[in-house]
């Protein structure tokens, strides 16, 4: 669904709006240009959603992006606070309009990520994981060494298929070397299981949510559409320069 010109000025005139800066209100064109402001249909909509709602159009949730650019910045300066102190940031996001985002936000920064499959106890069970990261990188390193020349050719063919197959699982957490202090979570709804692990590990999650979620089930919320790759990549961007820090 495409909002009229006029629509779109409408929403821009959120009930939030006369609250913003000047640099909020131009944030706020963005967001509208990047499709932050299209949830789902209303049938989907979670109660403790509607107040983030501004309208509905064609049966579609319009998502009031004043509420959105104040989550947003809460959610912003909470990232300073976590580099300011040395701890790291986790970025999760594996479905199809995150995980590229996500691969190449990591790449770029250096950022601990998972893009492809969350691993059950990644941080309820980070003792086990984190041999099993090392095990990986030990691996990894041996074979750029020439160490795993020692084995058969048969040997060394089963070596790269579990390499292969751990990268999937290790290649993006291959540098934590301890629990993070924020998880962001692009796809809460997908990655729930993240979400429930740093839960249970006391560590805050900073997730954008879409109007079928409780925003109540992440630290952080981010009111959006998390299912464009364009609205992911724009939320990821804007946190960017606080999450650069730790770099």
């Amino acid at each position: 669904m495409t909002l009229t010109q006029e629509e779109t000025k409408e929403v821009q005139k959120t009930e939030t709006a006369e609250s913003l800066t000047t640099e909020e209100i131009l944030l706020l064109q963005e967001m509208a240009e990047a499709g932050l402001l299209y949830g789902l249909t209303k049938s989907k909509t979670h109660p403790k959603m509607r107040p983030h709602i501004f309208a509905t159009r064609s049966g579609v949730e319009i998502i009031n992006l004043g509420s959105s650019i104040k989550s947003l910045s809460k959610a912003t300066e909470f990232v300073k606070t976590v580099v300011a102190s040395g701890k790291s940031v986790l970025l999760v996001g594996t479905s199809p309009a995150a995980k590229v985002v996500v691969k190449e936000f990591s790449a770029k920064n250096g950022v601990s990520s998972v893009s492809e499959r969350w691993l059950g106890g990644t941080l309820t069970n980070f003792k086990a994981i984190l041999e099993r990261i090392k095990y990986f990188n030990k691996l990894i390193t041996d074979r750029e060494s020439g160490a795993l020349n020692k084995y058969t050719k048969k040997e060394r063919v089963l070596l790269d298929k579990k390499i292969e197959k751990m990268r999937l699982l290790f290649e993006g957490v291959s540098s934590m070397t301890e629990l993070p202090g924020v998880v962001i979570v692009l796809d809460p709804q997908v990655n729930q299981i993240a979400v429930l692990e740093a839960k249970e590990m006391k560590i805050p999650v900073i997730g954008i949510i879409n109007t079928d979620m409780d925003p109540g089930f992440v630290t952080y919320p981010i009111p959006g559409n998390n299912r464009l790759t364009k609205s992911v990549e724009w939320v990821l961007s804007h946190l960017e320069p606080a999450i650069k820090r730790q770099a």
